[in-house]
């Protein structure tokens, strides 16, 4: 990011002392401007400079009873490393985010800071709270900009080997955690490239795959063995990893069967579900034109079904393709899940919204291809389960909206392969591993499982909280005893 100045360090010759706390509002983020960014994939936040993330840093109270670190699902020591940037030793903080989080840079962009570690931020009892997030990515940017590893406590081989099946954010956080207690560590992939959502799922103008790359390449340097095309369930089960020669077993396969609309049309030409029409534009390198002109689809008018950050950001990424975007979503704006920025993103860059408006049919020519979707206007009821209020239509308000491509983005399921070719492995009736709550332990002896496999979709940051509690217990399964180093 400013590769002129070398890595801050205490002993470096810059002043120690924390700067005193101006009364300065919380410090914007630079961004791409809409009307050029919409057509392009390239990084829409800018990421702090290191003037304005001392600034931000000093805001922070220091607070004794930080509520920030409760809110944090990986225990982050939030004011020591923002104490840090504050007084200028940018890599020593990126250090201090290291000792519990494996992907800093990564969750500084995708996590829900807002509902987490910023919702404990005292400051946001009045005002804004701390820019949590972004000091977050700045320093996990800083210390990959120039350079910079992370001390690492690695303890004495214990000859035991571990597994872990896929190589998304818990998958990753298992094996950075394991091959540093001491154990052999291999990775299985069924994809080409390591990283799972956080490659596949999440467009590249929210998380640049280079960014995932790097902290995939770490993995490696720290012994980690990748075997990617391995799609565990197929060319091999659980149980055979356990036959031959694993000690045991991580299952963080993710949520990757996707939810349907359950409508008339729906098998039509021109529907996809979310899932696969961002993991063809990520495998196909659609991002990086024009050296790889390999958009899976052209559309001209793309409606997206949904409300949340997939919704979004598959919303986005048809605009950048080319395609007039529409998101139908049944709730109002103050009901919809996803992030706030993610929402002003795509109202900036050109997205039009129809809320309150459910799908009812999709409606095609007569050769099968989508030309557009019958809707019906809502009105927001009492309360339901989610504390939301319950959608209901309203008499005679059908409307016909015109598309030639229809994404659905109304959640994913968990991924069946596993559980369903591993004997001894209960599932629950939503087709989730059962796993202890404290030890992510399943019904089968030596198999620990962890992320959206158990939870159902959910964030990267919970998935990571998962994967440790997980790597904590394996350990303690093979060895007997606590890890030599957290």
């Amino acid at each position: 990011m400013h590769a002129e100045h070398d890595i801050a360090s205490p002993k470096d010759n810059i002043n120690p002392k924390r700067p005193k706390r101006p009364k300065t509002p919380r410090q914007p983020m630079p961004e791409q401007d809409p009307r050029r960014r919409r057509y392009n994939f390239e990084e829409v936040p800018r990421g702090y400079s290191e003037e304005a993330a001392r600034l931000e840093a000093s805001r922070c109270l220091q607070c004794k009873n930080a509520g920030c670190i409760k809110g944090c699902p990986v225990n982050i020591n939030i004011p020591a490393f923002i104490d840090l940037i504050a007084k200028g030793h940018f890599a020593e903080a990126a250090d201090k985010l290291k000792e519990q989080n494996a992907l800093p840079a990564v969750c500084g962009r995708v996590c829900p800071q807002e509902s987490q570690c910023e919702a404990g931020c005292i400051l946001g009892k009045k005002g804004d709270p701390v820019a949590i997030g972004r000091l977050e990515r700045f320093a996990a940017d800083y210390a990959r900009n120039h350079g910079h590893e992370p001390p690492v406590c690695t303890a004495a081989p214990t000859g035991k080997k571990v597994a872990v099946v896929g190589a998304g954010p818990a998958g990753i956080t298992v094996a950075g955690d394991m091959v540093r207690w001491g154990h052999e560590v291999v990775m299985f992939e069924a994809l080409h490239l390591a990283g799972g959502v956080l490659m596949y799922g999440i467009p590249q103008f929210r998380l640049p795959k280079e960014i995932v790359q790097y902290e995939i390449n770490t993995l490696k340097k720290s012994g980690v063995k990748i075997r990617t095309d391995m799609a565990i369930g197929m060319t091999q089960t659980v149980d055979q990893l356990l036959e031959s020669g694993f000690d045991a077993v991580f299952v963080g396969t993710g949520a990757g069967l996707p939810s349907f609309l359950n409508i008339p049309g729906e098998n039509a030409i021109g529907v996809f579900s979310a899932n696969e029409f961002l993991t063809r534009v990520n495998l196909m390198k659609a991002y990086d034109f024009p050296r790889y002109a390999t958009a899976p689809i052209r559309p001209r008018r793309a409606i997206t079904v949904g409300g949340g950050n997939v919704a979004m950001d598959s919303a986005r990424t048809a605009l950048r393709l080319g395609a007039e975007s529409v998101i139908v979503y049944r709730r109002s704006l103050e009901e919809m899940p996803a992030r706030a920025e993610e929402v002003h993103h795509a109202q900036e860059e050109g997205v039009e919204f129809h809320l309150l408006t459910a799908p009812k049919r999709i409606v095609t020519d007569d050769r099968n291809r989508v030309t557009g979707m019958e809707c019906l206007r809502m009105k927001l009821g009492e309360p339901d389960a989610s504390g939301r209020r319950r959608p209901m239509p309203m008499e005679n308000s059908e409307l016909v909206i015109q598309a030639d491509t229809i994404i659905v983005a109304v959640g994913n399921q968990p991924n069946p392969l596993v559980p369903r070719t591993s004997s001894g492995i209960e599932v629950g009736i939503r087709g989730t591993i059962v796993a202890d709550a404290e030890t992510m332990a399943t019904t089968k002896p030596g198999v620990f499982a962890g992320g959206d496999i158990v939870s159902g979709a959910a964030t990267v940051i919970s998935a990571m909280g998962q994967g440790k509690q997980a790597a904590r217990a394996m350990h303690r399964y093979l060895v007997g005893d606590e890890p030599p180093c957290v």
